[in-house]
């Protein structure tokens, strides 16, 4: 039998080597509805932690689909849980028509500023919260809030007496009682949607986070920016989760780059959020768009006004809906 050359043995064997270790890697498929490649700082997020987990060579890669480019907004969550999809950096109150608990993370006036949302991130709260997203079948790897404010084509919304009239998205069911209560109609969509409903009249406003503020360039639909300023009415919790069952496929130096991509996520964002309000007001300004502040006065007239709807209901009909918010509160 005739014998192979050295070198085509040499190359075979590269090739075996080289193969194996392809079939031997681990691709997780990472959505948001976020732009992607521009600046968005979710998009950003996400970006990072790929990169991080690419660089520690543990047979582990993130692809990421931003922009509803694999799922859409609303359908991410129940993709995630039912280990459809591996990651998502996720609004988490889109998921609250499953898991009503979740609209504590979007309540009106509980959050009020970046440095209060950093300790609520080590709290009873946050860990009532995660509870309920790992018995459903997720896990927290990054966390991430953003303030958030108002934007209309009408007029200026300040005291709550500016929504009446008004048709607004609100992003969820607390801020959609709470606004409903002082007189607006609701229509209900996410963020992604704000600019066509604007464009085409559906919505006269909107409240959002900073970051889609500037990302879906709504500049261009508003006559008026109520910026979040120090009295922030709007925070919304958006982490980054992945599937407790891609979780549980990974080994154990895999879960812990993906553990330590996380925490260099979180960090950036921190470094960042508090960032994208002031972005948010002069990119507004800078597009001829008035930019006001709510005044102690009128966030605590909206405050009261949650308290007697929003936060009734919450407590009232979501499962530990009273000891969410409480726990909430007695953060200093």
């Amino acid at each position: 039998m005739m014998k192979m050359p050295f070198t085509k043995l040499a190359m075979a064997a590269s090739l075996t080597v080289f193969f194996t270790s392809v079939a031997a890697d681990t691709t997780l498929r990472v959505s948001h509805q976020f732009p992607g490649g521009k600046g968005d700082v979710r998009d950003e997020m996400v970006q990072l932690m790929a990169r991080e987990v690419k660089a520690a060579d543990v047979g582990l890669e993130l692809q990421v689909y931003p922009g509803q480019s694999l799922f859409k907004a609303k359908e991410q969550w129940g993709a995630l849980v039912r280990g459809r999809l591996d990651m998502t950096s996720l609004p988490l109150d889109y998921a609250s028509g499953r898991h009503p608990e979740f609209s504590a993370t979007l309540m009106p006036g509980l959050v009020r500023s970046h440095e209060r949302a950093q300790r609520l991130n080590d709290s009873e709260f946050m860990d009532m919260i995660k509870q309920v997203i790992n018995d459903a079948g997720a896990r927290v790897l990054a966390d991430a809030w953003l303030a958030g404010g108002f934007a209309s084509n009408k007029q200026c919304i300040t005291a709550p007496d500016t929504v009446q009239g008004q048709t607004l998205r609100a992003a969820g069911p607390a801020f959609d009682e709470m606004l409903a209560t002082a007189g607006a109609s609701i229509a209900s969509m996410p963020s992604s949607e704000i600019y066509t409903a604007m464009q085409t009249g559906v919505l006269d406003g909107a409240n959002t986070s900073s970051g889609s503020f500037v990302s879906y360039r709504i500049y261009e639909q508003v006559t008026c920016l109520t910026a979040p300023g120090e009295n922030a009415l709007w925070f919304m919790y958006e982490p980054v989760l992945i599937s407790e069952r891609s979780w549980n496929s990974l080994n154990e130096e895999q879960q812990e780059a993906l553990m330590a991509a996380g925490q260099k996520a979180e960090e950036y964002f921190a470094k960042e959020a508090a960032g994208l309000d002031q972005k948010m007001a002069d990119v507004f300004a800078e597009n001829g768009v008035e930019v006001v502040n709510m005044t102690p006065e009128n966030y605590q007239a909206w405050l009261e006004i949650a308290k007697k709807s929003s936060y009734k209901t919450f407590a009232e009909n979501v499962p530990n809906g009273q000891a969410l918010i409480d726990a909430a509160l007695a953060v200093e």
